[in-house]
């Protein structure tokens, strides 16, 4: 029998950490470690994206929708820096993602020598918690072991380089010796709670207030059913952070939708008008959406010391685990009537819903984009999951998709950089391969690199056991996003030549990769273009001509303006209009600048 070589023996590592795919591309400084592949029959399986970058994204996507550690692989050099942008992504939104790198042979290094890239330092801020590079086999087990065990902790992105050399060396344990380091496998998942005269300070303040609104973000997402008590308990409503809006489902009278930007009116509302704050499980850094300072008095609970205190002026910051947290605080906390307060909560949340069903229904050139995604909202799948990416698409994924069910979703909440729909679309599809995916993308997005993305779709849809991923476009020839953000901002009219964007025939590309698609241009074939594509034997693309010039209403704006609006500017009435559009200046001037596209 062969000796094992280092290459083989990482792929082992991965095996008994669980790791069933690793997103990545080729390249020579990885040689050693696709030879191994070979030899252990692509396990764990090899999934060969278009572009690391993708790969990285995949891997994010991945462990976002299955909750465990996403893997990516690259080669030396310009594969780890393409790698950077997802795995920025991942460290942002705290998802756990380990980058196994190559590097060129120890004897080249410091020579300038080809695909020479300084890797600490191209790596150290993104994978802060944990980089390092092996050198010898002996350091082997121990340097991938604690990449995975701090990923888990800590919820980031590590990173192992392994020069090329290296991966053709015989593998030799570490052994009982002198500056030798073993090491083991596995990672206990722990539920801190924190101290009891902490929480009961936690709910003498919650205790004291009448008009209690929470803030659920992805960090409580394990705790819905506490959550549903808590807000049962005090009569609270709850708004969700982008990244948390699948934490609880839209159906629940009491849950005013997403908050922020892209957040609606009753969310809006909910923060104007409560006495007391409850933030779980969210590092919402926009605080102008938050109550005013000195209104509401507030709590935190978050599991990473490293997230609390900040956002707001929180009076008890409590470090502990949503749900065990929860569960402790509950039994400490006086029982509040169901009384005005949430009536107003539900009274505001129905007429939200009303609202945007009216606002979808509006005529538009050729469409109306919210009547694009209120149709899918309608047809979705109870166990779909969906993906947004940046842009004026997440706006109509934060407020006209409802979740209910075991529906999941994700976009870039932190980062919110383009481009990372259809690749965690494809991550997701490889951790739930027998549920439907759908992905929004708006049309920048989709040039920037989702059509290349969707030869990985063509590649391996076929082994999935549901083979429905659902690509959207969003075709309106414009960088949409930020052609309103100049407009709020400084009442600036589209720059052609950095907005205009050309005009592709996606589905058609789509159908000459061996998938399916359709353009849609005429409102009447929305619906039945989605049932199409919902009961697709392959990935579909929907290439939907929507009109740019349906804004995206902050959620400050009064309920006149909210229903106002798009008709006004749609139907070109330029006094109306341009009334509103001073309207969305004065108030977005001091929530736009340098912001993104999405929300955490």
């Amino acid at each position: 029998m062969a000796a094992q070589k280092v290459s083989d023996h990482i792929l082992e590592r991965l095996r008994e950490w669980g790791v069933e795919y690793v997103f990545g591309y080729p390249g020579d400084g990885i040689n050693g470690l696709l030879a191994a592949w070979g030899r252990a029959e692509d396990r764990p399986r090899f999934i060969q994206a278009r572009h690391e970058e993708m790969a990285a994204f995949e891997a994010v996507g991945h462990a976002k929708f299955s909750g465990r550690v996403g893997v990516c692989a690259a080669t030396s050099g310009p594969g780890a820096i393409h790698l950077l942008n997802g795995l920025y992504d991942a460290k942002l939104d705290h998802v756990p993602v380990v980058a196994i790198v190559g590097q060129t042979d120890r004897s080249a290094m410091g020579g300038s020598y080809q695909q020479e890239v300084d890797l600490h330092s191209l790596l150290k801020d993104v994978a802060s918690d944990f980089l390092e590079t092996v050198t010898v086999p002996e350091q082997l087990p121990n340097v991938l072991d604690r990449a995975f065990r701090t990923a888990v902790g800590r919820r980031t992105v590590t990173a192992v380089v392994v020069p090329a050399d290296v991966q053709e060396l015989e593998y030799t344990p570490p052994t009982h010796a002198f500056k030798m380091v073993p090491s083991s496998l596995g990672v206990s998942y722990s539920a801190p709670v924190p101290a009891e005269e902490e929480l009961r300070r936690a709910a003498g303040i919650i205790d004291a207030g009448e008009k209690v609104a929470v803030l659920v973000g992805q960090g409580a997402r394990g705790a819905a059913d506490e959550v549903r008590e808590l807000a049962d308990h005090l009569g609270a409503g709850v708004a969700k952070a982008l990244l948390g809006k699948d934490v609880l489902p839209d159906d629940l009278p009491w849950v005013t939708g997403a908050i922020g930007l892209l957040g609606t009116r009753p969310s809006w509302e909910l923060m104007q008008n409560c006495d007391t704050l409850l933030v779980i499980g969210s590092s919402f850094p926009y605080s102008q959406f938050l109550p005013e300072f000195g209104q509401a008095r507030a709590v935190q609970i978050d599991l990473d010391p490293h997230m609390v205190g900040m956002r707001y002026p929180f009076e008890a910051n409590l470090v502990g685990d949503a749900a065990a947290t929860l569960r402790r605080l509950l039994p400490l906390l006086a029982r509040k009537k169901h009384g005005t307060w949430r009536a107003e909560i539900e009274a505001g949340t129905a007429r939200w819903r009303e609202v945007m069903e009216r606002r979808a229904a509006l005529e538009a050139d050729p469409l109306n984009p919210e009547h694009v995604v209120h149709a899918l909202d309608a047809q979705l799948p109870d166990d779909a999951l969906i993906t947004a990416d940046s842009g004026s698409a997440a706006n109509w994924y934060a407020r006209h998709l409802r979740m209910r069910g075991s529906m999941r979703g994700s976009l870039s909440g932190t980062l919110a950089t383009m481009g990372c729909a259809v690749p965690y679309g494809i991550g997701a599809k490889f951790a739930h391969p027998g549920r439907p995916v759908v992905a929004l993308v708006g049309d920048g997005a989709m040039q920037m690199n989702g059509l290349a993305e969707l030869v990985t779709a063509a590649k391996y849809y076929r082994e999935w056991a549901d083979p429905r991923l659902v690509v959207a476009v969003f075709n309106n020839g414009d960088l949409n996003q930020v052609t309103w953000e100049m407009r709020a901002m400084s009442g600036a009219p589209q720059f052609e030549p950095s907005q205009h964007l050309p005009d592709l025939p996606y589905a058609e590309v789509a159908a000459s990769f061996g998938l399916d698609g359709v353009r849609v241009e005429r409102p009447e074939e929305v619906e039945r273009a989605w049932s199409r594509a919902l009961a697709a034997d392959r990935p579909f693309v929907l290439d939907f001509r929507t009109d740019p010039a349906v804004p995206p209403i902050p959620p400050h704006a009064t309920w006149d303006q909210a229903e106002a609006t798009a008709a006004a500017l749609l139907k070109g009435d330029s006094d109306r209009g341009n009334v509103v559009k001073r309207g969305f200046k004065a108030k977005a001037q001091e929530f736009l600048p340098g912001r993104g596209k999405s929300r955490d």
